[in-house]
């Protein structure tokens, strides 16, 4: 009887457990792509091996594409859920849309949409938000940065506000064209998103 009783928990822990290794899926830009530094040295490389290093048994997807936008994400999204049945998606897109002067209500309908996705895949969602530079003006560039955190506040989901805080208006941790971090400022960038992602899988 004691056997049969034990062979029952591990068939009712067995999803259990499961679930708790379904991989992080970061769907992201060349911010998350490792835009011309090693991939070992982006910030996506580097929350694996911190997650390794807490003896954390969840993996990490790495599904970013440099150029990609909230349209080209969502699109792909769905394939993505299937393929690797992600615990958490990362969302870190907007910064092309924003870029092209995309209309902040498009960008936000796609990123409203990616979570809606990903938690029909029962996929929590965490999600990283952009700045534009300073010569697109005050108005979209507030405007995108409120798109986050009223995206985030709807859905209840936990943001980090800018991606590059602390990064982006450092020239010592900045590659020349302004926009992506060097190898050197990607440790940061990981700082900077870490606790948002650690209170999810609860680790520490």
């Amino acid at each position: 009887m004691r056997h049969c009783f034990l062979f029952v928990l591990l068939i009712l822990a067995a999803p259990f457990a499961r679930a708790a290794e379904r991989p992080i899926l970061v769907l992201g830009d060349s911010l998350s792509a490792a835009y011309h530094i090693d991939a070992d040295a982006g910030w996506v490389a580097l929350l694996a091996q911190r997650l390794k290093a807490n003896h954390s048994p969840i993996a990490v997807v790495n599904a970013s594409i440099s150029g990609e936008t909230t349209a080209g994400g969502l699109a792909r999204l769905p394939a993505l859920l299937t393929q690797h049945k992600p615990s958490v998606v990362v969302v870190e897109l907007g910064a092309n849309d924003g870029l092209r002067g995309l209309p902040l209500e498009q960008i936000r309908n796609n990123l409203d949409a990616i979570i809606k996705t990903s938690r029909d895949a029962n996929a929590k969602v965490v999600l990283l938000g952009i700045e534009l530079p300073v010569n697109y003006g005050p108005q979209y560039r507030v405007g995108l940065r409120d798109m986050y955190r009223d995206a985030a506040k709807e859905f209840n989901v936990p943001l980090v506000p800018f991606l590059l805080d602390g990064v982006a208006l450092d020239p010592k941790l900045m590659q020349e064209d302004g926009l992506h971090p060097l190898a050197a400022g990607e440790p940061k960038v990981l700082d900077n998103v870490w606790p948002a992602i650690a209170a999810v899988i609860g680790v520490n």
